[in-house]
C-alpha cells in the first residue's frame, strides 16, 4: 500500500491558481501547495491528475427535515437503523455532515426526537456516511403570521422558562435554532440561547429592521431560509432581510430549488452580500428525499411531492425533496454565479458559519471532485475522490 497520493492540476476551493493535494495514508491532508512549486515526496505514491477540475470537501446542510421516509420530528428509538441508512445515502450525495432539523411540533415529539440523536451521535459513525453534527430547531418560537406550514397549536411563546422546558439536558447538541426576534422584546431569550453555545437565526418572523438589528447586536447570526416566511424587502420598510444583508456577521440560508425564491431574486441577494461568507445553501429537504413523487405523511397531515417540491393540500409551500448539491448545479445553470462560488456556499460558508474547519493541510480529506460539462444537460457533475481510481 502506497503511503501518499498526490492529486495534481486541482482548482482547490479558497486558493488560487492550480495546486496539488498531497493526501497520507490515514486520509489526512498533508499539503496543498502551488502546481508552480517543485514538491519531492521521495517515495512511491500515486498520483491523480484531475485536469483542472475543482476540487472540494463535501457538503454541509444546516437544514435538512428527514430523508428516505423517515421525518425527523417523528423519530423514535426504532429508526437507529434508518438514520444509518440516510448518513449513508447523503454521503453518497456528497454530504459530510448535517443537521437533522426538528421543526414545530409537540413538546414530547420534540424530546423524544433530541433523545434519539444525542444517543446515535453518541455511537461511533460511520467512516463512510454523512455525519451528524448536531440538530437544528426550526421552532416552536415562532410568529404565527409567518409560521407557513408550521402548525399553529404547537406555537409556543419566546421565553428562557418555555426554552428551558424544550431543550432540558439536550442544550449540548442543538446547533442552530430559528426564532422570531420580536416576540421577546426584552432581548434577554437571544443572550441567553448564545450562553449555552447555540447559533441564533431570524426566521418565521415579522421583525422590523430594527428589530432585527438588536436581535443581531445581541448574538443572532443566521437567517433561515431567506426571503421566504419574512417579508420582502421594500423600499421603505427594509425589514429583517435588509438587515440581514448590510450586516457582514450574518450568514443567510438560501434554497435554490428554483420554486422558493424565483433565481433573479437569489442574484440580488448574491450580488448584495459577501460571497465570502454571507450566504449558504441549505436543502430543507423533507421526508420523501431519496423517494418518487407522490403523497406522503407529514405529522398528522399529508404533503404531495411534484417535480421535488412538497406542499399541503391548501397549496402551502413546505419544502422540497432535492439534494444539497443540486442547488450548486442550479446556481451556475442560473448564471446567478460562477462556480467556484457556488460550491463555496454548499461546501465552505455553511462551515464558515457554524465554526466549522474548512480545506485545509491537516483535515480528513473527504474530498468532491466538480467538472464543469454540458453532456445530457448537465452544468456539472460532482464525483466523491474515493470512488475514484487513482493511477
Amino acid at each position: 500500500m502506497n503511503q501518499f497520493k498526490e492529486i495534481i492540476n486541482a482548482k482547490v476551493i479558497g486558493y488560487e491558481n492550480l495546486q496539488r493535494v498531497i493526501i497520507n495514508s490515514q486520509g489526512i491532508i498533508e499539503d496543498i501547495i502551488p502546481m508552480t512549486e517543485t514538491y519531492n515526496l521521495n517515495k512511491n505514491h500515486e498520483v491523480l491528475d484531475i485536469n483542472k477540475d475543482w476540487l472540494s470537501l463535501g457538503g454541509i446542510d444546516l437544514q435538512i427535515n428527514g430523508c428516505l421516509g423517515l421525518a425527523f420530528p417523528n423519530l423514535e428509538s426504532k429508526d437507529m437503523p434508518k438514520l444509518k441508512e440516510i448518513c449513508r445515502y447523503l454521503w453518497q450525495q456528497g454530504i459530510d455532515a448535517f443537521l437533522p432539523t426538528i421543526v414545530t411540533t409537540s413538546l414530547a415529539k420534540i424530546k423524544r426526537s433530541l433523545a434519539v440523536i444525542k444517543e446515535f451521535m453518541s455511537q461511533n459513525q460511520e467512516e463512510t456516511a454523512a455525519k451528524i453534527i448536531g440538530v437544528h430547531l426550526e421552532g416552536p418560537f415562532l410568529n404565527y403570521e409567518k409560521r407557513g406550514a408550521h402548525p399553529a397549536e404547537y406555537l409556543l411563546p419566546l421565553t428562557i422558562e418555555n426554552v428551558k422546558q424544550v431543550l432540558e439536558e439536550n442544550h449540548h447538541i442543538v446547533k442552530i435554532i430559528t426564532l422570531a426576534p420580536e416576540l421577546d422584546v426584552t432581548g434577554k431569550v437571544i443572550k441567553y440561547l448564545k450562553s449555552l453555545g447555540i447559533t441564533i437565526s431570524l426566521g418565521h418572523s415579522l421583525a422590523t429592521a430594527e428589530e432585527a438589528e438588536k436581535a443581531f447586536n445581541n448574538g443572532a447570526s443566521m437567517v433561515t431560509h431567506a426571503f421566504n416566511a419574512m417579508p420582502s424587502l421594500h423600499h421603505r420598510q427594509p425589514g429583517l432581510l435588509a438587515e440581514a444583508i448590510i450586516n457582514k456577521n450574518v450568514y443567510c440560508g438560501i434554497i435554490a430549488d428554483g420554486i422558493h425564491v424565483n433565481p433573479k431574486m437569489l442574484k440580488i441577494l448574491l450580488k448584495a452580500s459577501d460571497y465570502e461568507q454571507g450566504i449558504f445553501l441549505v436543502s430543507d429537504a423533507l421526508a420523501p428525499m431519496g423517494l418518487a413523487d407522490g403523497i406522503y405523511p407529514w405529522d398528522e397531515r399529508e404533503i404531495e411531492v411534484k417535480n421535488g417540491t412538497a406542499r399541503l393540500k391548501n397549496g402551502t409551500l413546505s419544502g422540497t425533496t432535492l439534494p444539497l448539491l443540486v442547488g450548486v448545479e442550479n446556481l451556475v445553470k442560473w448564471n446567478i454565479c460562477d462556480v467556484e462560488t457556488a460550491i463555496k456556499i454548499a461546501t465552505e460558508s455553511p462551515r464558515k458559519a457554524l465554526g466549522i474547519t474548512t480545506i485545509k493541510k491537516g483535515i480528513k480529506a473527504n474530498l468532491l471532485r466538480w467538472h464543469q460539462t454540458k453532456v445530457k444537460n448537465r452544468i456539472i457533475t460532482v464525483t466523491r475522490l474515493d470512488n475514484l481510481k487513482m493511477s
